[in-house]
């Protein structure tokens, strides 16, 4: 899920946030969202829909599904 990891971190970037911040706002540890950046782990389905309502984008685009 390279697609993902990039995505993630390009729109974490965008808002000027760090892993840290990430992690408070989606209540989990720092290490945790790293690795969803490092394409080492996934996140549940619950995770990645709210993570895609945080950026406000969908699913699909957070997977690689579509370009926007």
């Amino acid at each position: 899920m390279k697609i993902f990891a990039q995505r993630v971190k390009e729109l974490r970037l965008e808002k000027g946030m760090s892993q840290k911040q990430m992690a408070e706002i989606l209540k989990i540890k720092q290490q945790s969202y790293a690795r969803y950046e490092l394409d080492t782990s996934e996140p549940c389905y619950d995770m990645l829909v709210e993570i895609a309502k945080y950026f406000e984008v969908t699913t699909d685009f957070l997977l690689g599904l579509s370009d926007y």
